[in-house]
């Protein structure tokens, strides 16, 4: 795709927790035209079977695509897992999960090729990531933290009790032959938020791998965009459009705290079963 005009890139999540990489797409491609679909009538989709997932995520994406989309983003870690293929079937433009470059980034990061990776119990159960990084000889401890999603969208960021949880979870994720596992994957778009938190909370000599933050680095590499060092001689004011299925208002309330921009150009959408 030339990068000497604006690319317009369609990103896809069940709710407000793709905007971590919406954020970090802005960061690494600022002169873009965003358009964000949240189908937040629909989620969690961590409980729904991957049929219905991928029904749902094949008929977003074609709404992204019908609205311009030349590139396709998929932020959601559930329907990455679950429903990858049956979306690039359905596609006629480059599709980029976050689950590969999460496993590309941790597999950069560690040395003891030792891994652990957290997620809600849809991600984790699919086993993606464990297939993704033992592809690529690497040991790994899976842990489901479906607590952590609560916290976050109830802005408990910095929270005791959100500490006390992730203690316990993470304790148990390094436990037996994972404890001298060196990079923490964060396998799921809510989690960037908690990241100052589990920075305290996981051994010192272990790296966190945000695969928000990855994924953002192969799109730029996908529109061969040069990833510049200096944000400050960034140019370029992303253009950005909001989709959700559920109330406007929420997800403007909801989504200013993830994205950590306001999020002011929201669509109610109704996409038809």
């Amino acid at each position: 795709m030339p990068n000497s005009r604006r690319p317009k890139i369609g990103v896809f999540d069940s709710g407000v927790g793709g905007l971590t990489v919406l954020q970090a797409l802005i960061g690494q491609v600022p002169d873009a035209d965003y358009l964000y679909f949240g189908d937040t009538a629909r989620l969690p989709y961590g409980s729904k079977s991957a049929a219905t997932v991928a029904h749902y995520a094949v008929g977003a994406v074609r709404y992204l695509q019908d609205h311009g989309a030349e590139l396709l983003v998929i932020a959601c870690n559930t329907a990455t897992a679950l429903a990858l293929p049956e979306i690039k079937a359905a596609a006629a433009v480059e599709v980029i999960g976050v689950i590969e470059p999460g496993a590309d980034a941790a597999v950069a990061a560690t040395r003891k090729r030792k891994v652990v990776v957290i997620g809600t119990d849809a991600t984790i159960s699919s086993h993606a990531y464990r297939q993704a990084l033992e592809m690529r000889s690497v040991a790994v401890r899976e842990k489901a933290c479906p607590l952590f999603v609560p916290l976050v969208e109830e802005g408990w960021v910095e929270h005791p009790v959100t500490e006390q949880v992730a203690k316990i979870y993470l304790a148990e994720a390094f436990s037996d032959e994972a404890q001298d596992a060196d990079v923490l994957v964060l396998g799921c778009t809510h989690y960037p938020l908690i990241k100052p938190l589990l920075r305290r909370v996981v051994p010192e000599h272990v790296a966190i791998v945000d695969s928000a933050e990855s994924t953002a680095h192969d799109v730029a590499r996908q529109l061969q965009i040069e990833p510049l060092s200096d944000t400050s001689k960034r140019r370029g004011v992303p253009g950005l459009k909001f989709f959700a299925t559920d109330s406007a208002d929420k997800f403007r309330r909801m989504g200013t705290r993830f994205l950590g921009l306001p999020v002011e150009n929201v669509l109610h959408v109704d996409l038809k079963e």
